[in-house]
């Protein structure tokens, strides 16, 4: 473990003994950096195995916390890394989902892009084409349910 990752995590309020404890609001160290689109943070803990599958309060992975974060290098870290593209929170939405209702176009082509499914519903029963808010996030959904 690197000085940087050791004063990050206690920067962080994290223990340094332990990658995958869980801090505010059921958040990972891997989560956080992910969410921060710090890439240096997320590279090292992927190097050292931190736990892909733990979820927050919510439900959401490290994959959701990249998308809401902007983060491309660390979206596809996580995806390279092995993470569930299709992860569902506690309300059964995707990342996919999430990243359709919030506008997030270079996202839902990334996600369609490593295969994420279309055909998931949330608890309340829409699939990510419902939750499109743009045309053009309309367009990518269709024409990936087409192929």
């Amino acid at each position: 473990m690197t000085t940087l990752l050791k004063e990050w995590l206690i920067q962080n309020e994290y223990p340094i003994n332990d990658l995958n404890a869980v801090g505010k609001y059921g958040n990972s160290p891997l989560m956080k950096a992910s969410r921060e689109a710090n890439i240096v943070i997320v590279d090292e803990l992927l190097s050292l195995n931190a736990d892909l599958n733990i979820k927050n309060v919510d439900g959401n992975s490290a994959l959701w916390n990249a998308c809401f974060g902007n983060s491309y290098e660390c979206f596809e870290a996580l995806v390279k890394a092995g993470i569930d593209i299709d992860s569902q929170n506690v309300n059964d939405v995707t990342a996919l989902m999430y990243c359709a209702s919030a506008g997030k176009d270079d996202f839902v082509e990334l996600l369609l892009k490593h295969n994420a499914r279309t055909d998931f519903e949330s608890l309340d029963g829409f699939k990510a084409i419902d939750l499109a808010v743009t045309p053009k996030i309309v367009k990518l959904l269709k024409n990936a349910n087409l192929s």
